[in-house]
Parts: C-alpha cells; structure tokens; sequence
C-alpha cells in the first residue's frame, strides 16, 4: 500500500487522525473537506486511554499535555445535592494503570494539533472547499466526486463526512439519522468567574430527571466546559452552531446544584448553543470494496460514554494498521471493518443505555442502578484498557 494513495472525504477529528496515522505509515493521503477554513466548534471533548495512546503513537502526547488538562477524577453525581453516586479516579493513578493520561480538551485545540502534524507529513495533504457528494469505483480504484463536477481518482476511499455523510449515503442508502429526543447545550465559561468551591479539577456527570449535565476543565485548567442534555420532542435541529436565547437555558435547569446555576449564570449570555442530538442504529457492513467508513459515517452515537471521538480516533490507528498489513484495498478494508464493527456497536449500545440511566425520574431507582454497577471496574476493564496499536487484528 505504500505506493498508492487513500482519498479521505472529511477534514474533522477522525479524518485527520487518519490521514497522520497513515502518512506516518508512508501511506499516501489527500484529504477533501468542504469547509473553506479548518475549524472547530466551541466545545470540548475527553481523551480517555483507548484514544490518548492514539496521540502517543503519532508523537503528539506533549502537544495535547500543553492544550489539554488532566482531570483528577471522573464523577457521577445527583443534580440538585450535588451526592456524588460513583467515582472513576483519574489523574496519575489513571496514567499508572493505563500508561498515558486522561485528557479534557478543546476541540479546536485538539484539530489544530491534528492539522499541523498532517501539514508536517504532508504540506499538501488537505484540501478546502471540496464537498464529497459521492463516488464512482471499479477494479483498479475509486474516483471521489465533489461539488461542482471536480473528480480526484485514489486506489481507496474512506468516508470520514459524519452523521450526514455522502458517502454513507450511496453505500448504505438513505438511512436517515434518528433524533433521539434530547437536545444539548454548550457553553465554555472561564474558571476564575465560578465560585471558589466551583472550580474543580473533575469531570462531573450530574444525573437527574429527564435530563443531565457534563462539567469539566479544559486549557490547563481556565476554562470549565458545560453541556446540558434535555428531553425535547419539539427541536429537530442538529446544527452546532445555532444560538438560543440564554433563558431557555436557564429554565432547563431550574433548581439544580449551586455549581450548574453558577455556569449558567457566567455563560456568554449571546453565545449559547443548543442541538438536537441524533443517532443510528449499529449496521453490520460499512464497505464496498474500494471505499470505507469510519468515526460518525460509521457508527455514530450519544455522548453518553464520551466516546464519539475517542472511536474516530481507534477507527484511525486500525485503519492505518490494515492498510499496512494488507497489499489488496479490499482485503485491508475488510480487516478493518472485521475487526471494528463489535468494539463499536458496544459502545454504541451502551451509549444509548445510559440515556436511561442519567434521566430516571426517581431518584431512589436512580441510586439503586448505579449501586448495582462499577462502573471503575467496568470501564477499566474492557474501555479504557483497549489499545488500537497492539490489538490482535483477525
């Protein structure tokens, strides 16, 4: 495969972790994204161990380290007393049972660590205002089709376009995405506003009826991120960047904990933003025999375990790993997808369980839930501990 090049269609977290984890293989990538500029949203994500050894392999621990903070703990806690039900410690006892750290970081950081490790692999590699709206394949590669009647011709295509990918599309058929009944909010308030006793160094999963909130820092620590998933069979729009008047925001979350009503209060009062979160249903095929899904094309999910962008990222390393393991483009698609598929629709899976969890209506079944699961022991066990560099490809 070294001598042949892979069209990635998407220029977000997941293509571009695939592009640098084969440009690092000497796997020839060009990268199409319909954006006119390389950008990322205001919010943050977590880096758990699963996806951090992702970043290890390409050499960029150091940049996310310097971006990024480390949280000390990852708590599950009751929306308005603030109990905490469950705790998964993180911090460097994470780093001593996993060898790499648990992130909390921006996504624009984040993307930008990723641009500059392709541009310096690649100077070339990404390409702006190219729209992928379909593809054309036979027996010697695969002709990616853009906006306005361009064509590049690549040995192999993988569709890195999200939830409403193109590629998706004419692989699968229209399979539209299924809104879940939540929307989210956004906000990113800096620390040094919140209350002493609010600006902690955790991520706090706040649990509670028909709706939840996610806390954590982000930029070493200046920053604290929001996100508050509600129950709304009213709001169909999954765009990110669609701002909704703060008092609807505040009125979600009337009579929760002192440290919500506190972030609430300090959000930029013109920038909060609400979406509907939407998702599919586990498929067991992703291919054809030249082209390749990955990250939200694929398998998109709640982000209820915060791993939306963690799988982009394993889905990346495989990638890279069957591609250098296999001569023949169909025969490495078929081991990434072999090897991919059950990882992924368990998490997905699960993803959506939790919905259930975090918005029981009582909180006394509420509790008796989370006594009944370790979730330490449970995400240790098969989450956290998953390495997509030294897993055994079958």
């Amino acid at each position: 495969m070294r001598e042949r090049t892979v069209l990635i269609a998407g220029g977000g977290l997941g293509g571009l972790a695939t592009a640098a984890c084969l440009l690092t293989q000497g796997i020839d990538v060009e990268v199409h994204e319909q954006a006119p500029q390389l950008g990322e949203v205001g919010a943050g994500i977590q880096v758990s161990a699963n996806a951090t050894r992702v970043f290890r392999h390409l050499g960029l621990l150091d940049a996310l380290d310097a971006v990024g903070a480390r949280p000390d703990v990852y708590q599950f806690r009751v929306f308005d007393t603030g109990e905490i039900l469950q705790s998964i410690p993180l911090g460097q006892s994470y780093v001593e049972r996993h060898g790499v750290p648990y992130f909390s970081i921006h996504r624009a950081d984040i993307l930008n660590i990723l641009v500059d490790k392709v541009r310096s692999l690649k100077p070339d590699a990404i390409h702006l205002n190219a729209k992928a709206v379909g593809y054309e394949e036979d027996a010697d590669g695969v002709t990616l089709l853009l906006e306005g009647g361009r064509q590049v011709r690549g040995h192999a295509l993988i569709g890195a376009d999200g939830i409403r990918s193109a590629i998706r599309a004419q692989l699968l058929g229209q399979t539209p995405a299924n809104y879940t009944g939540d929307i989210a909010w956004r906000a990113v308030v800096e620390k040094s506003v919140l209350p002493e006793e609010y600006q902690t160094n955790a991520v706090d999963i706040w649990v509670g009826p028909s709706r939840h909130a996610v806390t954590y820092p982000l930029r070493r620590g200046t920053l604290t991120n929001f996100v508050g998933s509600v129950e709304d069979d009213s709001w169909k729009d999954d765009s990110w960047t669609v701002k909704r008047p703060w008092e609807e925001m505040q009125r979600d979350f009337v009579g929760w904990h002192g440290m919500i009503q506190a972030l609430i209060d300090a959000a930029d009062r013109d920038s909060c933003y609400r979406w509907a979160l939407n998702n599919r249903l586990p498929v067991e095929n992703w291919s054809s025999s030249h082209a390749v899904l990955m990250g939200d094309a694929a398998h998109p999910t709640l982000p209820y375990m915060a791993q939306g962008a963690a799988m982009a990222f394993e889905d990346a390393a495989v990638l890279a790993r069957a591609f250098t393991a296999e001569s023949a483009v169909s025969d490495a698609i078929a081991l990434f997808q072999r090897n991919r598929i059950p990882r992924t629709t368990r998490i997905v899976t699960e993803s959506s369980a939790n919905r259930k969890l975090f918005h029981m209506p009582s909180m006394e079944e509420m509790k008796a839930s989370f006594s009944q699961r370790n979730m330490n022991a449970e995400r240790n066990a098969w989450l956290f501990s998953y390495d997509p560099l030294a897993v055994e490809l079958v």
